[in-house]
């Protein structure tokens, strides 16, 4: 019996032996004389054109026009059509980065990502109770009435982004849901500062964390089971741009995304901006709820040999999410007429606490680099949309790389680095296929 294998199972496993089964390159030849000669055409021949950087093409590097399969048929209420589907049970959908054009994500292009099972929609949102308590003064129970109208209303537009999200680009793979860029989405935030209610809960010496629960269900459907429950340090908690949210871009929440009440706590995994918020407990230890032990939410301290067995002992909570940039246009795949000389491009980039200082364009395999125009982010935690033009000199296959730099210093690396049990972290340069001609 014949077992099939997809191209990035090939080259996963053995980048040679995969030249040589699909592009017919014989075993022993380089990348850079195999491209010199008969391979050369069966891959211009497979990525649809000349390929006019080949002499600068990495040996092993799977062409973007082929490295990505076509998403799981998708249909939602309130969503448009193209988002991927990853998961049925519990829900889970990206948005590929050609969607991710706008400045700011519309609420039918934003990914969807749930744990357990939804609550039913409350008849009256305003209704609605969350309760503060542990290490405070005065524990708290507030309506979602009650609480815009004891509150100062804050409207942000932070970056929301799935603490797997590119995960798919880790070798093995990862457990998980196979993400590529599009676990995140830039949205406008309407609520009250988390900050604000614990002081008027008043916050105990004792308290140094958060923990977090909401009134989804487990999968089991059984009532005693947490599908989630995370929290963070009392210091990002306290941060301004932590909130408890009622409003997505002018509307009130919409149920799919945690509505009528959750959190947003910017730049950290989105697991940690709880949606169906309804309790916020402080704590004086580290929470261990579900999804805060084991290697769930958690990399590696010391590095792993991918694929080991984790180490007890060797892991610390996510929290800063990873440098990223896409390119939102062109889509990958494009195909532009013949002739085709300038190409403008567009894009995003964002990171976890720290700010992105640059982003770099290549079309030669990254030989060469070209700054990128950078947007001013509205606020803190906001992404950084950006614009470039860059010249191709010929008809044939380009692919468009980017690369982000943050205020540190630090560049997005050319593949997925840290490997981790459960994928996170995965943060290559984006690629796209584009074919003139």
């Amino acid at each position: 019996m014949t077992t099939e294998r997809s191209i990035e199972e090939l080259y996963r496993d053995d980048p040679e032996r995969a030249d040589a089964l699909v592009f017919g390159r014989r075993t022993g030849v380089s990348r850079r004389g195999f491209l010199g000669g008969t391979g050369l055409v069966a891959m211009t021949a497979a990525v649809g054109g000349a390929i006019p950087f080949a002499a600068q093409m990495p040996g092993g590097l799977i062409p973007a026009a082929m490295a990505q399969t076509g998403p799981a048929p998708f249909e939602f209420p309130g969503k448009v059509a193209g988002l991927t589907l990853l998961g049925d049970r519990p829900l889970v959908a990206e948005t590929p980065e050609h969607l991710l054009d706008d400045e700011t994500t519309p609420i039918e292009k934003f990914f969807i990502r749930n744990n357990g099972i939804p609550p039913e929609p409350p008849a009256d949102p305003d209704a609605w109770t969350l309760t503060v308590e542990g290490f405070v003064n005065e524990p708290l129970t507030l309506t979602l009435g009650e609480l815009k109208a004891r509150f100062a209303p804050v409207t942000y537009r932070t970056v929301l982004e799935c603490g797997g999200n590119g995960r798919s680009f880790f070798n093995p793979p990862a457990r998980g849901n196979q993400w590529t860029n599009g676990g995140a989405g830039c949205a406008e935030w309407t609520g009250v500062r988390l900050a604000d209610v614990l002081k008027a809960a008043g916050v105990r010496p004792e308290a140094i964390y958060t923990a977090h629960y909401g009134a989804d269900t487990h999968l089991s459907g059984d009532p005693a089971r947490l599908p989630l429950s995370r929290g963070v340090r009392l210091e990002k908690a306290m941060e301004e741009h932590s909130l408890i949210v009622w409003g997505m871009n002018g509307q009130a929440l919409p149920d799919i995304h945690g509505g009528p009440l959750r959190l947003v706590i910017p730049g950290w995994p989105a697991s940690a901006s709880h949606k169906w918020v309804d309790r916020i407990v402080l704590r004086d230890v580290e929470h261990d709820g579900p999804g805060m032990t084991g290697t769930s939410y958690r990399v590696a301290i010391r590095p792993m040999i991918p694929g080991a067995e984790p180490e007890a002992g060797n892991f610390r909570i996510l929290e800063s999410m990873p440098l990223r940039s896409i390119i939102s246009a062109p889509a990958n795949g494009t195909t532009l007429p013949g002739g085709t000389r300038r190409l403008a491009l567009r894009g995003a980039a964002w990171n976890g606490d720290t700010g992105v200082a640059a982003v770099h364009v290549s079309v030669d395999f990254g030989a060469t680099w070209q700054a990128a125009t950078l947007a001013e982010p509205r606020n803190r935690y906001d992404w950084r949309r950006w614009t470039a033009e860059v010249d191709l000199p010929s008809d044939g296959y380009f692919e468009v790389w980017s690369r982000a730099t943050d205020t540190d210093g630090v560049m997005q690396p050319h593949i997925a680095g840290n490997w981790n049990p459960q994928g996170y972290g995965a943060n290559p340069m984006h690629r796209v296929a584009v074919l003139v001609g």
